[in-house]
């Protein structure tokens, strides 16, 4: 599968942005999907997962309640919805998937996009 995300862009704090990740090939609903978050001079970080069915999700505890992560298997594309915005958002986020159960450390997924870059400053 490939991955292509997309929606990042400059914001100011408070704002909301709905990033996307579109997959290209067969079988999307046979791949977990995620999003992690790399910011500058930092660590891959995960974000939020979602099971194959859409029936599970999971959010680092830093953005739960802030954070939505769905999918659409008819569309072949998932999608994080992040609210309220703070500078501390700002990284590259990228999407992954999986062919096995959601997990929160990068090495679980071997299937990466290129990332979209999100900025939160005043």
């Amino acid at each position: 599968v490939q991955l292509q995300a997309s929606g990042g862009g400059l914001v100011q704090p408070g704002d909301s942005l709905r990033l996307s990740c579109a997959a290209s090939g067969s079988g999307f609903g046979d791949f977990a999907m995620a999003w992690f978050r790399q910011a500058p001079g930092k660590e891959r970080r995960f974000v939020a997962a979602i099971t194959m069915k859409g029936d599970n999700t999971y959010y680092a505890d830093s953005v739960e309640g802030r954070v939505t992560i769905s999918r659409d298997n008819t569309k072949n594309t998932a999608t994080l919805q992040v609210n309220d915005l703070k500078p501390e958002d700002t990284a590259l986020y990228l999407c992954a998937a999986s062919r096995s159960y959601p997990r929160v450390t990068t090495v679980a997924y071997p299937y990466w996009g290129q990332g979209t870059l999100v900025t939160v400053s005043s």
